[in-house]
């Protein structure tokens, strides 16, 4: 396991991310994670540009939670160039939106997201799925080297 970034979570919604780091923390899965606010920041990040261009690009997050809907670069962009980069392709991507839009879910796994979680509204549930989603991707789930 690296030091580094073990969750990039892209989210520009202050209070989704802080609700997210919430549910990670009670697991302890929140201790290498970091929040960029939107998708042209999660891009400069994973592939050492901007102000990231001092980071070594080798050390990957473990798993992206990535929102559809963000200023400047959405998720689909985001995951598009992720996944059509071999340097980042098996990252695994699961995309947290409010969108229950079936284009927006075929379109995601057809460019090769991980899992399409839909927010749910009310707090606990909120709390529970994304807990549900850090322990299977960070503990539960065997990732490749």
């Amino acid at each position: 396991m690296n030091d580094g970034v073990q969750i990039l979570l892209v989210e520009d919604s202050t209070s989704d991310a802080e609700m997210t780091i919430d549910a990670l923390k009670k697991n302890n899965l929140a201790n290498n994670l970091l929040r960029v606010k939107d998708g042209a920041e999660a891009l400069d990040f994973l592939f050492a540009e901007g102000d990231y261009k001092d980071r070594n690009m080798e050390d990957k997050p473990r798993l992206i939670l990535l929102d559809l809907k963000m200023p400047k670069v959405n998720g689909i962009e985001v995951l598009e160039r992720i996944k059509s980069d071999e340097r980042t392709k098996a990252i695994p991507v699961v995309m947290l939106t409010s969108s229950k839009e079936d284009p927006d879910i075929k379109k995601c796994y057809d460019l090769g997201v991980n899992s399409y979680v839909i927010k749910p509204v009310e707090f606990d549930e909120f709390q529970k799925a994304i807990s549900s989603l850090g322990l299977f991707w960070l503990i539960v789930n065997q990732a490749s080297s």
